[in-house]
């Protein structure tokens, strides 16, 4: 097997509407609308070429499972949720990159990351 690339991730959350417009509205994420009837509520939402898929359900517990999305400017991405008022923490270095990290209205993982020379 030879992997071209994560197609997409899959999230459970309690509210999917509260989740989908925290993705779209504070993190970027742009609407699918080809998401078809499973029976059960979610959502489909594009992340940069890959998607986030939501999921109504109990998140598991947090024990450090995160997934990460990568941006220009960790600095300006911060500074713009925390005018938001989301709760982000502030960014450390990683190797080469820098990374932050913050959780969406259910409780679950989220890295920034900013891709280092």
């Amino acid at each position: 097997m030879k992997p071209k690339a994560v197609h997409h991730v899959s999230i459970n959350v309690r509210d999917v509407p509260a989740a989908e417009t925290f993705y779209v509205e504070r993190l970027g994420l742009q609407r699918r609308t080809d998401r078809p009837d499973f029976g059960f509520a979610g959502a489909w939402l594009d992340a940069g070429g890959q998607q986030v898929h939501l999921i109504e359900g109990e998140p598991p517990a947090a024990v450090g499972q995160h997934f990460a999305i990568q941006v220009e400017d960790l600095d300006a991405a911060i500074a713009e949720l925390r005018d938001a008022g989301v709760e982000v923490s502030d960014a450390f270095p990683v190797a080469m990159s820098r990374q932050a990290f913050l959780n969406d209205p259910s409780g679950n993982g989220i890295e920034l990351h900013e891709v280092g020379g």
